[in-house]
């Protein structure tokens, strides 16, 4: 299966992945949560060409991750604020970035620190019912007869 193909499958990973997945597309996120909107910031931050990043915004934009907001008229130029659904892959760049910390790291290049109480904060998945942490051994998953 091709990767533009992957949005078709009823599957919700294989449809995330025909969104995010892309060698550069977590990249220009995690610019994004750091605060920075701008074209030339993620051209020249990321080092990409100038095909790619323009490629990478336009998926993002029609796929309603980011929004294209004008903020110059003369010459016009745009940058690209995150959405609610954008904001929604915050715990996905987190968990990358845990995993990375975890596997691909002797020393973490960045530290998350909780704005409400100053301490580090580490992600954790949990259960929606009795707030315990689980792990993956301790999940079912319920399939719906046509999922992939």
């Amino acid at each position: 299966m091709r990767h533009d193909e992957l949005g078709d499958v009823y599957c919700s990973v294989a449809r995330t992945w025909s969104v995010i997945g892309e060698r550069w597309t977590m990249m220009i996120l995690r610019e994004c949560f750091r605060g920075e909107r701008r074209y030339d910031h993620f051209r020249t931050k990321l080092g990409l060409g100038a095909n790619v990043l323009n490629d990478r915004l336009r998926v993002l934009t029609e796929e309603g991750v980011l929004e294209r907001v004008r903020y110059q008229d003369s010459p016009p130029r745009h940058e690209y604020r995150l959405t609610a659904k954008g904001a929604d892959l915050y715990p996905v760049l987190v968990a990358l970035m845990a995993w990375g910390d975890r596997h691909e790291n002797d020393v973490p290049p960045v530290r998350l620190v909780h704005r409400g109480c100053g301490h580090r904060a580490e992600p954790r998945m949990t259960c929606a019912h009795c707030g315990e942490p689980v792990a993956w051994r301790e999940m079912a998953a319920e399939m719906e007869p046509t999922a992939w």
